[in-house]
């Protein structure tokens, strides 16, 4: 089945936020059950969405971090946080969302989303340190 332009209009920027080689796999992963929902989410959330003009995509990016956090979707956030990143917001940005929505999440909402933040920025990290040119001695 040959995808839509919706599909790869979403594709692009699904692939460009969240990263390749994760988008490439979760497309892999699916099968007869899951793939009506990738296409309904490259197509529909990522190409529709995503694509509006009305926000930036590290605004974007703040805004489903706060949700997923309030969502508790673990999973989610992690991955959003990474695509946070790579949408050029800061460390800095993304701490200041979970602290906001530690009022109106609960603390215990914040002490989770927290933790996975620590992840996500630690594999940041160490995917940039393992990208950056070694230094010529």
């Amino acid at each position: 089945m040959e995808n839509s332009p919706l599909f790869e209009k979403g594709l692009e920027v699904r692939k460009a936020v969240m990263g390749k080689d994760y988008v490439e796999r979760a497309l892999q992963a699916a099968d007869d059950l899951t793939q009506p929902l990738q296409t309904l989410v490259t197509e529909f959330a990522w190409g529709t969405i995503w694509t509006r003009p009305g926000l930036d995509r590290n605004v974007r990016s703040l805004v489903n971090v706060g949700t997923l956090m309030a969502l508790n979707r673990p999973h989610e956030l992690h991955q959003h946080v990474r695509g946070a990143l790579r949408n050029g917001c800061t460390k800095e940005q993304v701490v200041e969302v979970v602290l906001q929505n530690a009022i109106y999440c609960g603390c215990p909402a914040a002490l989770d989303a927290m933790r996975i933040v620590r992840t996500a920025f630690s594999e940041a990290d160490a995917e940039q340190a393992s990208s950056a040119p070694a230094a010529s001695a």
